[in-house]
């Protein structure tokens, strides 16, 4: 029996016609749960449901698949589970025009900030998490465009 898989348009995947296109893979518990934030709360659009799920965040993509073992193309290595907590090694950042706007239109459709934004000098900044743990960093540039270096 082949899989269902539902119809795109190969304008709305992320394939690039010269050069490279950067995109961020995440290893996910839950591929709706997932999908749900990152269309519905951060407003995203979603090229491909599942096997992967692609969605479209602005000038970026995300690509969402729960983890597994190794495979022809990469022996040896495991995607494994986010471990939420105290300690990260990566995580996604945002930069957005009007942070207060960002703020309250994602913590009004679900997203639970760390913080409200905070001026950091060089930047107003926030931190959000999404379903799994994984760390957002969501940032407004303000005294950088003008030489100002973040507040130590």
């Amino acid at each position: 029996m082949s899989e269902h898989r539902p119809a795109i348009e190969v304008g709305d995947l992320p394939v690039p016609t010269d050069g490279i296109l950067v995109t961020h893979f995440l290893t996910v518990r839950d591929v709706a749960r997932s999908r749900a934030f990152y269309s519905e709360v951060l407003g995203g659009r979603v090229a491909l449901g599942e096997n992967p799920c692609i969605v479209k965040l602005s000038n970026s993509w995300l690509i969402m698949n729960p983890g597994g073992g190794p495979t022809a193309d990469k022996p040896n290595i495991s995607l494994v589970d986010h471990q939420p907590g105290p300690t990260v090694s990566s995580f996604l950042n945002l930069r957005v025009a009007d942070i207060q706007a960002c703020y309250e239109r994602w913590s009004s459709r679900g997203a639970t900030f760390l913080t409200p934004p905070i001026d950091r000098g060089s930047e107003l900044r926030c931190y959000m998490q999404d379903p799994d743990g994984y760390l957002i960093e969501v940032g407004q540039s303000t005294g950088l465009l003008v030489g100002k270096l973040a507040a130590t």
